[in-house]
This record gives structure tokens, C-alpha cells and sequence, in this order.
């Protein structure tokens, strides 16, 4: 029996996940792409580039030698499918963390998490002047979290993904500057 079988059969609980409300809530902040490059517009009129755009410039060495090997047109369409592949799956796991629908894939690690702080909520600071828009801060397996969904088909080497932790870092440092 598949998993979606075993589910629509009453073999799986559906878990619920407890929201709990910020105490400051900040205002929305809006989004403007300059020169083809995100920025977010904090609620004073500051204008801060998203942490993917201050990351995006380094270490291309191996993503350009990929895309020379593979060419321009393969390049394109793999980078297509794996944005749209991005998009649906953080649709998927909002759904799931909003309690609205079940993503038996993730299933169980997403149930590792508890007391949802922030949900695809947009950040900034102003020490680092960069912004961006979190996908989730809760607790996972009990401990205060950034959790960033990544959605590569292959498994990568640690080497190869510094900028991940350097992301999830600008994005603890921005919680904590606007949440203390």
C-alpha cells in the first residue's frame, strides 16, 4: 500500500502544528527588483538587497563550468524546472505547516516541528543591510530553528553549499535583530 493509500485509509494521524503569535508583529515589507536583483523595501524607505542577491555573486566557478558543459538551452530549462520544483514544494510544506494539507513525503520530518514562529515572513537589517523572506522559524526536535527547504533532486557535498549556511546565519542574525 502507498503512502497516499495508507493516509486516505486512516494509517497515518495528521499532525497539527500550534502557531504562536508574535508579540511585535512588523509591517509588511514590500519587494522591488533593481537591475534584475530582488530588494526589500523596509517600512522607513531603506532599500535592502535580499540575502540570495548578496550570495548569488560568489563561488559561480562550478555552476558556470556546469552550464558550459551542458549549454545555455539544457542549462535554462534544468534551472525552469528546478525553480518550479522550488515554488511547489514551499507551497506544499506552508500548506502542511498551516495544518491545510498533508505532504506525506516530508511528512516525517516535518513532524520534528513545533511552536511556528514566523512562515515565509520577510526580515531585514539593518547592521548587515540585506533582507530577505524566511521560510520558516520554529522549534525542530525542541530547539529554536531557521528552517530553509532546499529541493535538489541529488544529494550535495557540504563543500558545495556554503552559501545555505551562511543564508540560514543572515537569517537567525535578522530574527534576532527584529525579534530580539
Amino acid at each position: 500500500m502507498n503512502k497516499m493509500n495508507a493516509f486516505l485509509n486512516g494509517k497515518y494521524d495528521m499532525k497539527s502544528f500550534n502557531h504562536i503569535p508574535l508579540t511585535t508583529q512588523l509591517p509588511e515589507i514590500l519587494t522591488e527588483t533593481i537591475n534584475k536583483k530582488r530588494y526589500y523595501v523596509t517600512p522607513d524607505g531603506k532599500k535592502y538587497p535580499s540575502i540570495t542577491t548578496v550570495l548569488s555573486g560568489r563561488n559561480n566557478e562550478g555552476l558556470v563550468r556546469w552550464r558550459e558543459s551542458v549549454g545555455n538551452d539544457v542549462a535554462n530549462q534544468i534551472m525552469r524546472t528546478a525553480a518550479k520544483r522550488g515554488t511547489a514544494v514551499h507551497q506544499l510544506v506552508e500548506d502542511y505547516l498551516n495544518n491545510e494539507e498533508l505532504f506525506t513525503i516530508l511528512k516525517p520530518e516535518l513532524d520534528n516541528i513545533s511552536n511556528i514562529r514566523l512562515q515565509e515572513g520577510a526580515l531585514y537589517s539593518d547592521s548587515y543591510g540585506v533582507a530577505g523572506r524566511v521560510d520558516c522559524i520554529a522549534d525542530y526536535k525542541g530547539e529554536l530553528c531557521v528552517i530553509d527547504f532546499k529541493t535538489s533532486t541529488k544529494e550535495k557535498k557540504e563543500e558545495w553549499v556554503e552559501n545555505y549556511f551562511i543564508q540560514g546565519s543572515a537569517y537567525c542574525e535578522m530574527y534576532e535583530e527584529r525579534y530580539n
